[in-house]
């Protein structure tokens, strides 16, 4: 009983363990499958993350690709879809005497215009009595198109501001004139006075004056015609300035020099462009600039506004006293070459003088005036050695003079002008190779542009003569003998009064040739100047001594030659030569030479012994008797006498160097210039009428009080009287009291302001 019992325990015992055990397979099942889950959701998690991880990677690529290496073109095609892009015009840079008066400068100007859309031009809260009271204000102030005086009452009647605004009044407010144009380019001192105008002062309160302006930058000239050609003008030209993807085609307007230093330093004064966005939203138009203009360079000249006043009003009166055609003249500071003054006149269809063309850079046939670079050449080659040496004055190649032919010393035959006695001297040395005399020409730098910053300078022009042509044959040497003596003497030679001056300059100069030039410094946006280096042409052009000789020659011209009537020894003393000669018939007027006109022309320097200044005059055309000396030589002479009288030469007891000083105020006859300019600069002004020149009593001091720079010193020149200006503008005070006994010779301050 005991065995049958015990194996029936047994197999009971055993069946527990068996489902236990079958209850663990399955959790380790479950297990095995969690975490075969778990690792396939890790690695698609990873995968994901390695997804993104590489599209991020790529993105930062991408952009710093596009960023970097196609930034430019991404800009500009983002640009041409989002905006367009304007070119900001820069500021011109301004032109400044040496003194650092403006010469010609931009002032900024405004269009004014009357908005008849305006929300207080509905007829309901219309004033018409007050809009009647604007018409009568703006036809006495403003009228249009023209002067109502000129107009037939008719005309007058449909041109008044009354009828205008009449007609647009009627009109649907929505379809009036938003633009209704009152003036033009005027200051902001007008616009002021136009917002206090009658009906349109009631607005100001409310800070909606149915005015709107628009502002523009004009160059103007503030001393007027003053060396105007020398300075130049400025024109507006068109430019390109894109094309759109449409086709279009877009300009631009820009401003630039037309002719003299505006158009030689034209990309130093316009200065440099800037550019600004505007893009269209849905809320309006948003501009921006993204590129600042720069403003152009100023450039200071070489102009002395003294020396320039007195040698325009010299030439003036000279070519009015003798009905010149034209007249030119320069002034040239000798131990700088600086420019001092340009003068071109040019007489008007009613008989008056006005600023012409700039001949001093023109080429022509100078005459006689050019015998001193001949002997100088002479000079220099060995073929004179000394002023004592001789020449035989009589008749030469079908050359005479009208002078005794006889044997003349070297200055003798500059002061009578010899053309025999130049000619001999010339073949001496050139006679069987008349080529070398062209290259020595060549060698002293008249026959290249000296770079002077005129506009439009050109070199002298001289035909190169040989023995031969160009294939060997011989040619008759009489004929280049006879140009060869013409080119000796100054005929079959063209050279501008500017190039003919510099050599003179060097002569005064004891050989050192300068270079002439107008611009002495430029001055940027830091204020500071940059001085202009001007190296000279050559350091010496001739010797010392030779130079000297020269001018032994030059002196005997106006103490006992050609030009006795412009010596000025007991003031100032002088030397020059003259020159006369026929010119061509202008195009159309005939062919060779006109010999019923005359073209006269005189260079020298002045004091003799001691150079400081180098003047050429040209006139054309005199009428009358007289010659060089007594027409272009006395220009010169006036122009020294009244540069002494105001104590700037440095050999007066009086003498100061003031560099104040030197701002003459031309009140009369310049327009709107002066007060824009003035206005704009923040300077007062006065204006007065200049009195005539000794209108008060002749033996005493007068009162100069109130005067403008001008019209006082030709008060007190013509008294004898040296005057030393200080400041700009109208005389203030006196150093000498109004009615004091007059003595010649007295110095007075004058202040102004």
């Amino acid at each position: 009983m005991v065995r049958t019992h015990g194996p029936c325990t047994h197999r009971g015992s055993n069946s527990q363990p068996s489902g236990t055990h079958q209850g663990a397979t399955l959790q380790l099942a479950t297990e095995l499958a969690k975490q075969k889950n778990k690792k396939r959701i890790l690695f698609r998690y990873g995968l994901v993350t390695v997804v993104f991880v590489g599209v991020a990677i790529a993105i930062v690529l991408s952009l710093a690709y596009t960023t970097t290496v196609n930034a430019a073109d991404w800009e500009k095609e983002a640009n041409e879809q989002i905006g367009i892009e304007k070119i900001i015009a820069p500021e011109r840079g301004s032109i400044l005497a040496s003194n650092g008066s403006i010469l010609a400068c931009n002032v900024l100007v405004w269009d004014v215009k009357l908005d008849m859309q305006h929300p207080k031009m509905t007829s309901s809260k219309l004033n018409l009595p007050g809009l009647d009271s604007l018409a009568e204000y703006l036809d006495r102030h403003y009228p249009r198109p023209a002067d109502l005086r000129s107009l037939p009452p008719d005309s007058a009647a449909k041109c008044s501001w009354r009828a205008r605004l009449q007609r647009e009044m009627a009109k649907p407010q929505k379809k009036r004139n938003r633009a209704l144009v009152i003036a033009r380019g005027v200051s902001e001192n007008t616009i002021d006075t136009l917002r206090r105008a009658p009906f349109l002062k009631d607005f100001i309160k409310s800070s909606s004056v149915p005015l709107y302006q628009l502002s523009r930058s004009v160059r103007r000239q503030p001393y007027g015609m003053m060396a105007r050609y020398s300075i130049g003008v400025v024109n507006e030209v068109k430019i390109l300035d894109r094309i759109t993807p449409k086709g279009d085609t877009i300009y631009r307007h820009e401003s630039h020099g037309y002719s003299g230093l505006e158009k030689d330093l034209d990309s130093l004064l316009y200065g440099k462009p800037g550019k600004s966005r505007s893009v269209t939203f849905n809320s309006g138009v948003s501009g921006w600039e993204t590129v600042p203009a720069r403003r152009g360079f100023d450039v200071v000249t070489t102009i002395d506004l003294q020396i320039q006043d007195i040698l325009e009003q010299e030439m003036a009166e000279r070519c009015s006293a003798v009905k010149a055609e034209w007249g030119t003249a320069m002034v040239m500071e000798v131990a700088t070459g600086e420019i001092k003054a340009i003068s071109n006149l040019e007489r008007r269809d009613d008989g008056t003088y006005g600023e012409a063309y700039n001949r001093t850079v023109t080429c022509f046939e100078p005459g006689s005036v050019v015998k001193p670079i001949s002997l100088l050449i002479a000079f220099e080659d060995g073929l004179i050695t000394s002023n004592h040496n001789t020449v035989d004055c009589s008749p030469f190649m079908k050359t005479t003079d009208p002078h005794a032919p006889t044997v003349k010393t070297i200055p003798e035959v500059m002061g009578w002008s010899s053309n025999t006695g130049v000619a001999r001297i010339i073949f001496r040395g050139y006679g069987d190779r008349p080529e070398a005399f062209y290259d020595r020409w060549k060698k002293l730098g008249l026959l290249d542009r000296m770079h002077t910053g005129i506009a439009e300078e050109r070199p002298a022009q001289l035909r190169r003569l040989t023995a031969r042509t160009p294939s060997g044959l011989p040619i008759t040497m009489t004929a280049r003998h006879l140009d060869l003596a013409r080119q000796a003497f100054g005929y079959s030679v063209e050279i501008s009064p500017l190039y003919l001056l510099s050599i003179y300059n060097a002569i005064a100069n004891n050989g050192r040739y300068v270079r002439p030039h107008l611009v002495r410094a430029l001055r940027g946006g830091d204020g500071r100047d940059s001085i202009v280096r001007t190296p000279p042409i050559m350091e010496q052009v001739c010797t010392p001594d030779h130079a000297r000789m020269l001018r032994e020659c030059l002196r005997q011209v106006v103490t006992g030659g050609t030009a006795r009537s412009a010596k000025l020894d007991e003031i100032v003393p002088l030397a020059g030569k003259t020159g006369t000669c026929y010119p061509v018939f202008e195009k159309g007027r005939g062919t060779g030479y006109d010999h019923s006109r005359r073209r006269f022309a005189f260079a020298g320097f002045f004091p003799y012994d001691n150079p400081q200044y180098s003047v050429v005059v040209v006139v054309l055309a005199p009428a009358g008797s007289g010659g060089a000396g007594s027409i272009s030589g006395k220009v010169l002479s006036r122009v020294a006498e009244r540069m002494f009288a105001r104590g700037m030469l440095g050999d007066t007891p009086d003498y100061q160097r003031d560099p104040v000083a030197s701002s003459p105020v031309l009140s009369n006859g310049i327009g709107q210039a002066i007060p824009d300019v003035r206005q704009n600069l923040g300077v007062s002004v006065r204006r007065i009428a200049a009195p005539l020149p000794g209108s008060q009593a002749p033996r005493a001091v007068p009162d100069v009080r109130g005067y403008d720079a001008r019209a006082a010193l030709r008060e007190l020149e013509t008294r004898g009287i040296n005057v030393v200006l200080r400041g700009a503008g109208t005389v203030r005070q006196q150093s000498i009291a109004p009615g004091t006994p007059l003595r010649p010779g007295q110095k007075i301050f004058l202040t102004l302001s």
